[in-house]
């Protein structure tokens, strides 16, 4: 039997890290076999490419560029690391998958959506997430969150605008796929936002 496909969405500072841990076990407390896995990265290469996307070294990279090393990384998490756990019906549970290029890369650089779908078919064909969790916060909460972690990566450069623009392609692309799609209002306290998320899986395990 084919596993199941969980993504995790969200801008900087939604809590992504500490609320897909919580996931996972609430996965393996169901008697799931869940692979762990993130985008950019999952394998050697995509790694190598996040550190190219995400670093300093390229800075003013051309958005062509930065749109199709994404999928170049993607193409080879597919192949290598997310296909042949589903094939094996283990669930794979991603932080960020294509509807972060659609944000990103569609809305918060300004590419049409044609060549990011048509990129999204031919590296992925078919293949969907089931279910994605969109934890939002507003702009300011998340880029305040953020500031008090790291030092900031390429992308955490961009002004509030750009992540303006990034929230609101990610929440028009959850309205319009509310059965895949599910917001989480990730401003509130953690336990609160986990209720939120152990609720929404729960009735997705609920009906398999």
């Amino acid at each position: 039997m084919s596993g199941r496909f969980i993504t995790v969405e969200g801008i900087e500072g939604v809590g992504k890290t500490t609320n897909i841990e919580f996931i996972e076990q609430l996965l393996r407390d169901a008697g799931k076999d869940v692979v762990m896995t993130r985008e950019p990265g999952g394998t050697s290469l995509g790694e190598d490419v996040r550190e190219l996307l995400l670093g300093h070294k390229h800075d003013g990279m051309s958005r062509d560029a930065e749109l199709l090393l994404m999928f170049a990384a993607r193409a080879e998490h597919l192949d290598k690391v997310i296909q042949p756990a589903l094939d094996n019906g283990k669930w794979v549970l991603c932080d960020r998958f294509t509807d972060a290029t659609y944000a990103y890369q569609g809305g918060g650089r300004g590419f049409d959506t044609a060549p990011i779908a048509t990129l999204e078919t031919l590296v992925q064909d078919s293949l969907r997430p089931d279910l994605t969790l969109l934890l939002d916060v507003s702009v300011e909460i998340g880029l305040d969150r953020a500031g008090k972690r790291s030092e900031p990566d390429r992308f955490e450069k961009e002004k509030h605008d750009f992540f303006e623009r990034v929230r609101q392609t990610y929440l028009e692309r959850a309205h319009a796929d509310a059965s895949r799609m599910k917001i989480i209002d990730a401003s509130q306290p953690l336990d609160a936002v986990q209720v939120q998320i152990k609720e929404t899986i729960m009735a997705f395990l609920q009906n398999e």
